[in-house]
């Protein structure tokens, strides 16, 4: 039986079975509850925005998710089938990517290169067991999976380190659609970056949904989760207090939640604009 959960959701509803669902999951490290009994359903082309304020268990949930640490207790379900991630690498392969704010780039090596990392496409020279990098392919194919996030960038052998920042989330975009992820997770994607570079990253957000993919975005942005994620689930003190839809809320009023910690989404919000 579902664990109860402590948020009043509303509007979460969907006809289709969830893509990935998480049930009563906890984390503690040591005497500290970093999650405490979380219920969370993710919805197949979703962008769902992850807030919260510093310590409210974002990291937690997303190690768990991308399995980088496993729960202290409770389940997690991918495609309907229960999963427990061995690592990163196995989630990758399951088709959940995590993009951390550092991107985890080389910023030496080619576009290309950093596309294919870990995954690089060979070619046989006809001798047994004698293979080599097929460094065309690899471009080719790089600028085919750029090209889906509408990002041109004719010569990608060039090295990470002279791009922008938009362009180097779109190389670390394209890794993911590399491995044919169906989630990817996206840390601060915009920190520290200018007003047109962050434009630029908000349109690779909404072409990953316009290309069918989930996205679960963690942001301090309160502008851009207003304009890109479809539901907000806030967590405060490693619970989820609030889990809604976007469609009528501000920036400031997804603020005022987090800050009052508000225990019900509209109550908070209506304690506000009284």
């Amino acid at each position: 039986m579902p664990h109860a959960s402590p948020t009043v959701a509303l509007g979460t509803a969907a006809e289709a079975p969830p893509i990935l669902s998480l049930r009563g999951v906890s984390k503690s490290y040591g005497g500290v509850n970093a999650l405490v009994d979380v219920d969370l359903d993710v919805h197949r082309g979703d962008v769902l925005a992850i807030c919260g304020d510093n310590g409210a268990g974002k990291s937690s949930l997303i190690k768990i998710i991308s399995g980088a640490q496993p729960p202290s207790s409770g389940t997690m379900t991918l495609r309907g089938e229960e999963a427990g991630f061995r690592s990163p690498h196995d989630a990758l392969q399951k088709g959940v990517a995590t993009i951390y704010q550092d991107l985890a780039l080389a910023p030496r090596l080619s576009i290309a290169d950093n596309v294919f990392m870990g995954a690089e496409l060979t070619r046989s020279l006809g001798l047994p067991f004698i293979r080599l990098l097929d460094k065309a392919r690899m471009r080719s194919e790089a600028r085919r999976y750029l090209g889906r996030l509408s990002v041109d960038i004719a010569d990608t052998r060039r090295p990470v380190e002279g791009l922008s920042g938009g362009q180097r989330q779109a190389v670390a975009i394209s890794r993911a659609l590399r491995w044919d992820a169906e989630i990817i997770i996206m840390d601060e994607p915009t920190a520290a970056l200018g007003v047109r570079e962050t434009a630029q990253v908000l349109d690779l957000v909404r072409s990953l949904k316009a290309d069918g993919r989930t996205v679960i975005l963690i942001s301090h942005n309160m502008r851009d989760v207003v304009a890109l994620a479809s539901r907000v689930v806030i967590l405060s003190h490693g619970r989820k207090i609030v889990d809604r839809p976007v469609a009528g809320l501000e920036a400031d009023d997804i603020s005022h939640m987090i800050m009052t910690g508000a225990a019900n989404g509209e109550g908070g919000l209506a304690a506000k604009r009284a």
